[in-house]
Protein backbone atom coordinates (compact mmCIF):
# COMPACT_ATOMS: atom_id res chain seq x y z
CA UNK A 1 0.00 0.00 0.00
CA UNK A 2 1.79 3.80 -0.72
CA UNK A 3 -1.11 5.87 0.81
CA UNK A 4 -3.28 6.19 3.38
CA UNK A 5 -5.34 9.69 4.13
CA UNK A 6 -6.28 9.42 7.87
CA UNK A 7 -9.44 11.75 8.43
CA UNK A 8 -9.88 12.29 12.22
CA UNK A 9 -13.61 13.57 12.77
CA UNK A 10 -15.72 15.53 15.42
CA UNK A 11 -18.82 16.13 14.73
CA UNK A 12 -18.67 17.86 11.15
CA UNK A 13 -20.58 15.50 9.32
CA UNK A 14 -21.47 17.32 6.40
CA UNK A 15 -17.93 18.71 5.62
CA UNK A 16 -16.82 14.84 6.47
CA UNK A 17 -18.96 13.62 4.03
CA UNK A 18 -18.01 16.66 1.55
CA UNK A 19 -14.35 15.96 1.91
CA UNK A 20 -14.56 12.36 1.72
CA UNK A 21 -16.06 12.95 -1.74
CA UNK A 22 -12.99 14.89 -2.55
CA UNK A 23 -10.71 12.12 -1.22
CA UNK A 24 -12.27 9.22 -2.97
CA UNK A 25 -11.92 11.47 -6.64
CA UNK A 26 -9.01 12.28 -5.97
CA UNK A 27 -7.29 8.39 -4.87
CA UNK A 28 -9.46 6.18 -7.64
CA UNK A 29 -6.28 5.48 -9.61
CA UNK A 30 -3.98 5.24 -6.74
CA UNK A 31 -2.85 2.16 -4.36
CA UNK A 32 -4.60 4.02 -1.14
CA UNK A 33 -6.71 3.84 1.76
CA UNK A 34 -8.79 5.81 3.19
CA UNK A 35 -9.47 5.84 7.36
CA UNK A 36 -12.16 7.68 9.25
CA UNK A 37 -11.32 7.88 12.89
CA UNK A 38 -14.48 9.39 14.79
CA UNK A 39 -13.74 10.70 18.10
CA UNK A 40 -16.93 10.27 20.04
CA UNK A 41 -19.24 12.38 17.50
CA UNK A 42 -23.10 12.83 18.69
CA UNK A 43 -23.87 13.86 15.46
CA UNK A 44 -24.14 10.78 12.14
CA UNK A 45 -21.24 11.46 11.19
CA UNK A 46 -20.69 7.69 12.03
CA UNK A 47 -24.05 6.37 9.95
CA UNK A 48 -23.19 8.42 7.06
CA UNK A 49 -19.88 7.05 6.86
CA UNK A 50 -21.11 3.75 6.60
CA UNK A 51 -24.17 4.18 4.34
CA UNK A 52 -22.28 6.63 1.86
CA UNK A 53 -18.30 5.19 2.30
CA UNK A 54 -18.29 1.43 2.92
CA UNK A 55 -15.02 1.09 1.03
CA UNK A 56 -13.53 3.51 4.03
CA UNK A 57 -12.10 2.02 7.26
CA UNK A 58 -14.16 3.31 9.98
CA UNK A 59 -12.58 3.34 13.39
CA UNK A 60 -14.95 4.60 16.47
CA UNK A 61 -13.12 5.78 19.34
CA UNK A 62 -15.11 5.55 22.36
CA UNK A 63 -14.20 8.92 23.66
CA UNK A 64 -12.98 12.34 22.12
CA UNK A 65 -9.36 11.93 23.33
CA UNK A 66 -8.26 14.75 21.18
CA UNK A 67 -6.34 15.25 18.03
CA UNK A 68 -3.46 13.63 18.16
CA UNK A 69 -4.70 10.16 19.97
CA UNK A 70 -7.71 10.24 17.61
CA UNK A 71 -5.14 10.60 14.76
CA UNK A 72 -2.50 7.99 16.43
CA UNK A 73 -5.39 5.73 16.23
CA UNK A 74 -5.68 5.76 12.31
CA UNK A 75 -1.80 6.01 11.62
CA UNK A 76 -1.85 2.58 14.00
CA UNK A 77 -4.17 1.41 11.70
CA UNK A 78 -2.79 2.39 8.51
CA UNK A 79 -0.99 0.06 6.27
CA UNK A 80 0.25 2.58 3.47
CA UNK A 81 4.37 3.76 3.60
CA UNK A 82 3.27 7.31 3.45
CA UNK A 83 0.60 8.95 5.73
CA UNK A 84 -1.48 11.98 4.89
CA UNK A 85 -3.43 13.29 8.20
CA UNK A 86 -5.96 15.31 6.71
CA UNK A 87 -8.70 17.53 8.32
CA UNK A 88 -12.40 16.74 7.60
CA UNK A 89 -12.96 20.71 6.84
CA UNK A 90 -10.92 20.21 3.79
CA UNK A 91 -11.56 19.81 0.27
CA UNK A 92 -8.48 18.26 -1.65
CA UNK A 93 -8.25 18.56 -5.89
CA UNK A 94 -8.20 15.56 -7.84
CA UNK A 95 -3.86 15.76 -8.68
CA UNK A 96 -3.31 16.48 -4.45
CA UNK A 97 -1.98 13.37 -3.44
CA UNK A 98 -0.32 12.31 -7.05
CA UNK A 99 1.62 15.60 -7.05
CA UNK A 100 2.48 15.61 -2.95
CA UNK A 101 3.75 11.47 -3.47
CA UNK A 102 5.57 12.36 -6.51
CA UNK A 103 7.33 15.04 -4.55
CA UNK A 104 7.94 13.06 -1.09
CA UNK A 105 9.21 10.26 -2.85
CA UNK A 106 12.02 12.40 -4.44
CA UNK A 107 12.47 13.62 -0.84
CA UNK A 108 15.08 11.31 0.99
CA UNK A 109 15.49 13.23 4.01
CA UNK A 110 11.67 14.07 3.91
CA UNK A 111 9.93 14.98 7.49
CA UNK A 112 6.74 16.25 6.20
CA UNK A 113 5.39 17.61 3.68
CA UNK A 114 2.12 20.24 3.32
CA UNK A 115 0.84 21.80 0.32
CA UNK A 116 -1.08 25.67 -0.24
CA UNK A 117 -4.05 26.15 1.38
CA UNK A 118 -7.09 28.45 0.72
CA UNK A 119 -9.93 29.47 2.95
CA UNK A 120 -13.61 29.16 2.00
CA UNK A 121 -13.31 32.80 0.34
CA UNK A 122 -10.19 31.88 -1.65
CA UNK A 123 -7.71 33.41 0.00
CA UNK A 124 -4.48 31.99 0.66
CA UNK A 125 -3.48 30.80 4.35
CA UNK A 126 -0.08 32.28 5.52
CA UNK A 127 0.08 29.22 8.18
CA UNK A 128 0.25 26.52 5.02
CA UNK A 129 4.25 27.10 5.16
CA UNK A 130 5.75 28.56 8.84
CA UNK A 131 8.70 28.94 10.62
CA UNK A 132 9.39 27.45 14.04
CA UNK A 133 7.64 29.99 16.60
CA UNK A 134 10.42 30.81 18.90
CA UNK A 135 9.39 33.06 21.54
CA UNK A 136 11.11 36.21 20.35
CA UNK A 137 9.03 35.88 16.89
CA UNK A 138 6.13 34.02 18.45
CA UNK A 139 5.30 37.17 20.71
CA UNK A 140 5.68 39.04 18.04
CA UNK A 141 3.21 37.32 15.67
CA UNK A 142 0.60 37.08 19.16
CA UNK A 143 0.87 40.83 19.51
CA UNK A 144 0.62 41.74 16.30
CA UNK A 145 3.83 43.17 16.11
CA UNK A 146 5.91 43.44 12.73
CA UNK A 147 5.03 41.40 8.69
CA UNK A 148 5.02 38.21 9.94
CA UNK A 149 8.53 37.64 8.73
CA UNK A 150 9.70 36.03 12.18
CA UNK A 151 6.93 33.66 12.07
CA UNK A 152 5.69 32.63 8.47
CA UNK A 153 7.95 31.27 5.87
CA UNK A 154 7.51 34.53 3.86
CA UNK A 155 11.05 33.55 1.62
CA UNK A 156 8.84 30.92 0.01
CA UNK A 157 6.23 32.32 -2.94
CA UNK A 158 2.28 30.87 -2.34
CA UNK A 159 3.08 28.88 -5.63
CA UNK A 160 6.63 28.14 -4.88
CA UNK A 161 8.23 25.24 -2.92
CA UNK A 162 10.72 24.60 0.01
CA UNK A 163 11.81 23.89 3.30
CA UNK A 164 10.05 25.35 6.16
CA UNK A 165 10.16 25.23 9.84
CA UNK A 166 6.61 23.73 10.24
CA UNK A 167 3.36 22.50 8.76
CA UNK A 168 -0.22 22.33 9.53
CA UNK A 169 -2.19 19.33 11.02
CA UNK A 170 -4.59 20.00 8.70
CA UNK A 171 -2.61 18.45 5.73
CA UNK A 172 0.52 16.73 6.29
CA UNK A 173 2.40 13.70 4.34
CA UNK A 174 4.75 11.65 5.93
CA UNK A 175 6.51 8.32 5.52
CA UNK A 176 4.97 5.92 8.20
CA UNK A 177 8.38 4.57 9.71
CA UNK A 178 9.76 8.36 10.27
CA UNK A 179 6.39 9.21 12.18
CA UNK A 180 7.01 6.26 14.60
CA UNK A 181 10.47 6.93 14.51
CA UNK A 182 10.19 10.29 16.25
CA UNK A 183 7.14 8.89 18.49
CA UNK A 184 4.19 10.85 16.25
CA UNK A 185 1.95 12.95 17.66
CA UNK A 186 2.52 13.57 21.16
CA UNK A 187 -1.05 12.84 23.15
CA UNK A 188 -0.02 15.36 25.26
CA UNK A 189 -1.88 17.76 23.10
CA UNK A 190 -5.47 17.59 23.13
CA UNK A 191 -5.88 20.23 20.35
CA UNK A 192 -3.84 22.94 19.02
CA UNK A 193 -0.12 22.99 18.86
CA UNK A 194 0.84 19.17 17.46
CA UNK A 195 1.24 19.77 14.07
CA UNK A 196 3.96 22.27 15.77
CA UNK A 197 5.44 19.67 17.98
CA UNK A 198 5.49 17.07 14.88
CA UNK A 199 7.17 19.42 12.64
CA UNK A 200 10.07 20.45 15.37
CA UNK A 201 10.78 16.57 16.26
CA UNK A 202 11.04 15.80 12.56
CA UNK A 203 13.66 18.55 12.21
CA UNK A 204 15.66 17.72 15.73
CA UNK A 205 15.48 14.31 14.24
CA UNK A 206 17.52 15.31 11.09
CA UNK A 207 14.71 15.64 8.69
CA UNK A 208 13.07 18.49 6.82
CA UNK A 209 9.74 19.62 6.26
CA UNK A 210 8.92 20.62 3.12
CA UNK A 211 6.19 22.86 1.55
CA UNK A 212 4.68 21.95 -1.83
CA UNK A 213 2.38 25.40 -3.41
CA UNK A 214 2.21 23.73 -6.72
CA UNK A 215 -1.55 21.71 -5.66
CA UNK A 216 -3.87 23.88 -3.48
CA UNK A 217 -6.45 22.78 -1.01
CA UNK A 218 -9.62 24.35 0.66
CA UNK A 219 -9.51 24.47 4.50
CA UNK A 220 -12.28 25.61 5.81
CA UNK A 221 -11.40 27.06 9.32
CA UNK A 222 -13.14 27.06 12.18
CA UNK A 223 -15.38 23.72 11.61
CA UNK A 224 -14.18 21.51 14.13
CA UNK A 225 -14.41 24.42 16.87
CA UNK A 226 -15.56 27.53 18.44
CA UNK A 227 -13.36 30.65 19.69
CA UNK A 228 -14.47 30.18 23.07
CA UNK A 229 -12.51 30.40 26.49
CA UNK A 230 -11.92 26.98 25.88
CA UNK A 231 -10.67 26.67 22.79
CA UNK A 232 -8.07 29.95 23.69
CA UNK A 233 -6.99 28.08 27.66
CA UNK A 234 -6.10 24.90 24.59
CA UNK A 235 -4.46 26.89 22.37
CA UNK A 236 -2.25 29.34 24.45
CA UNK A 237 -1.65 26.13 27.01
CA UNK A 238 -0.52 24.07 23.90
CA UNK A 239 2.47 27.12 23.21
CA UNK A 240 3.52 26.72 27.01
CA UNK A 241 3.67 22.56 26.52
CA UNK A 242 5.52 22.99 23.68
CA UNK A 243 8.32 25.66 25.14
CA UNK A 244 8.57 23.36 28.01
CA UNK A 245 9.36 20.02 26.27
CA UNK A 246 11.37 22.08 23.76
CA UNK A 247 13.19 24.33 25.20
CA UNK A 248 13.88 23.34 28.91
CA UNK A 249 17.36 25.04 29.36
CA UNK A 250 15.42 28.29 29.23
CA UNK A 251 13.99 28.50 32.55
CA UNK A 252 14.98 31.68 33.31
CA UNK A 253 11.90 32.65 30.99
CA UNK A 254 9.09 30.40 32.29
CA UNK A 255 7.81 33.07 34.92
CA UNK A 256 7.40 35.78 32.18
CA UNK A 257 6.36 33.52 29.17
CA UNK A 258 3.50 32.71 31.56
CA UNK A 259 2.59 35.94 31.87
CA UNK A 260 2.94 36.73 28.26
CA UNK A 261 1.20 33.86 26.91
CA UNK A 262 -1.57 34.86 29.91
CA UNK A 263 -2.12 38.53 28.59
CA UNK A 264 -2.25 37.19 25.12
CA UNK A 265 -4.84 34.98 25.72
CA UNK A 266 -6.85 37.72 27.25
CA UNK A 267 -6.39 39.84 24.33
CA UNK A 268 -6.96 37.41 22.19
CA UNK A 269 -10.58 36.70 23.67
CA UNK A 270 -11.60 40.23 23.61
CA UNK A 271 -10.29 40.62 20.30
CA UNK A 272 -12.32 37.76 18.99
CA UNK A 273 -15.52 38.85 20.56
CA UNK A 274 -14.92 42.39 19.23
CA UNK A 275 -14.64 41.17 16.00
CA UNK A 276 -17.20 42.62 12.90
CA UNK A 277 -16.91 41.75 9.44
CA UNK A 278 -18.97 43.41 7.09
CA UNK A 279 -19.70 41.48 3.94
CA UNK A 280 -20.78 43.13 0.65
CA UNK A 281 -24.45 42.41 -0.70
CA UNK A 282 -24.80 39.82 -3.28
CA UNK A 283 -25.95 40.89 -6.39
CA UNK A 284 -26.53 38.47 -8.37
CA UNK A 285 -26.55 34.19 -7.20
CA UNK A 286 -25.58 31.74 -9.98
CA UNK A 287 -25.21 27.91 -10.57
CA UNK A 288 -22.35 26.08 -12.13
CA UNK A 289 -24.20 23.19 -13.07
CA UNK A 290 -26.48 21.16 -16.01
CA UNK A 291 -28.35 19.52 -13.55
CA UNK A 292 -32.13 20.77 -13.63
CA UNK A 293 -32.95 19.17 -11.05
CA UNK A 294 -30.53 20.94 -8.47
CA UNK A 295 -31.45 24.46 -9.94
CA UNK A 296 -35.40 23.34 -9.01
CA UNK A 297 -34.20 21.64 -5.71
CA UNK A 298 -32.36 25.23 -4.82
CA UNK A 299 -35.10 27.66 -6.52
CA UNK A 300 -37.55 26.23 -3.66
CA UNK A 301 -35.49 27.47 -0.98
CA UNK A 302 -35.66 31.71 -0.32
CA UNK A 303 -32.05 32.95 -0.63
CA UNK A 304 -31.81 31.70 -4.38
CA UNK A 305 -34.86 32.26 -5.74
CA UNK A 306 -33.20 34.49 -8.22
CA UNK A 307 -30.49 32.03 -9.37
CA UNK A 308 -29.08 31.62 -12.84
CA UNK A 309 -27.38 29.31 -14.11
CA UNK A 310 -24.25 29.79 -16.40
CA UNK A 311 -21.43 27.65 -17.72
CA UNK A 312 -17.56 27.30 -16.47
CA UNK A 313 -16.51 29.18 -19.49
CA UNK A 314 -18.67 32.14 -18.50
CA UNK A 315 -16.93 31.61 -14.70
CA UNK A 316 -13.51 32.05 -16.07
CA UNK A 317 -13.74 34.73 -18.67
CA UNK A 318 -14.98 37.64 -16.89
CA UNK A 319 -14.72 39.83 -14.35
CA UNK A 320 -17.25 38.62 -11.32
CA UNK A 321 -18.28 40.73 -8.12
CA UNK A 322 -20.22 40.85 -5.59
CA UNK A 323 -21.79 37.08 -6.94
CA UNK A 324 -22.62 33.85 -4.96
CA UNK A 325 -21.62 30.94 -7.08
CA UNK A 326 -22.70 27.43 -6.57
CA UNK A 327 -20.67 24.73 -7.81
CA UNK A 328 -21.96 21.62 -8.69
CA UNK A 329 -19.01 19.23 -8.58
CA UNK A 330 -21.02 16.67 -11.13
CA UNK A 331 -20.23 19.40 -13.70
CA UNK A 332 -16.32 21.22 -12.87
CA UNK A 333 -13.64 19.60 -11.20
CA UNK A 334 -12.08 20.42 -7.45
CA UNK A 335 -9.06 21.25 -9.25
CA UNK A 336 -11.00 24.32 -11.23
CA UNK A 337 -13.13 25.25 -8.34
CA UNK A 338 -10.24 25.78 -6.65
CA UNK A 339 -8.65 27.73 -9.12
CA UNK A 340 -11.40 29.49 -9.61
CA UNK A 341 -11.90 30.39 -6.32
CA UNK A 342 -8.22 32.55 -6.10
CA UNK A 343 -9.18 34.01 -9.39
CA UNK A 344 -12.80 35.76 -7.81
CA UNK A 345 -11.37 36.69 -4.29
CA UNK A 346 -11.69 40.10 -2.56
CA UNK A 347 -14.13 41.04 -5.02
CA UNK A 348 -17.46 40.77 -2.93
CA UNK A 349 -17.82 37.31 -3.70
CA UNK A 350 -19.04 34.33 -2.18
CA UNK A 351 -18.85 30.49 -3.28
CA UNK A 352 -20.52 27.46 -2.28
CA UNK A 353 -20.25 24.12 -3.36
CA UNK A 354 -22.62 21.25 -4.48
CA UNK A 355 -20.62 17.43 -3.51
CA UNK A 356 -21.78 15.03 -6.77
CA UNK A 357 -24.58 12.67 -5.24
CA UNK A 358 -25.56 15.13 -1.97
CA UNK A 359 -28.26 16.89 -1.03
CA UNK A 360 -26.55 19.64 0.42
CA UNK A 361 -24.74 22.85 -0.79
CA UNK A 362 -21.55 24.36 1.74
CA UNK A 363 -19.29 26.86 2.20
CA UNK A 364 -17.60 29.62 4.27
CA UNK A 365 -17.70 33.44 4.27
CA UNK A 366 -15.05 33.98 6.44
CA UNK A 367 -11.76 32.47 7.44
CA UNK A 368 -12.08 31.61 10.87
CA UNK A 369 -15.74 30.96 11.41
CA UNK A 370 -17.94 28.25 11.28
CA UNK A 371 -19.25 28.21 7.74
CA UNK A 372 -22.59 27.59 6.47
CA UNK A 373 -24.34 24.26 5.10
CA UNK A 374 -27.77 24.31 3.39
CA UNK A 375 -29.39 20.73 3.01
CA UNK A 376 -32.71 19.44 1.67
Amino acid sequence: MTLSVVILNYNVRYFLEHCLYSVVKATRNMEAEIIVVDNASADDSVAMVRDKFPQVKLIESPNNGGFSAGNNLGVAAAKGKYICLLNPDTVVAEETFVKALEKAISLKELGALGVKMIDGTGCFLPESKRKVPFISSAFKKLLGLGSGAGYYQQDIAENGQGEVGVLVGAFMLFRKDRYLEVGGLDEHYFMYGEDIDLSYSFTKAGYKNYYLGTTAIIHYKGESTARDKAYWDRFYGAMQLFYDKHFPNRKWLQPLLKIGLWSLKQLAVWSYRNKSTTLLPVKQTVLLSEQLSLRKQLEQMSEFDTLSTRSKSWAFDGAISQTLLVMDTAYIEYEQIIRLMQELKNSGNRFRIHPKGSNFILGSDYSDQKGEVVHW
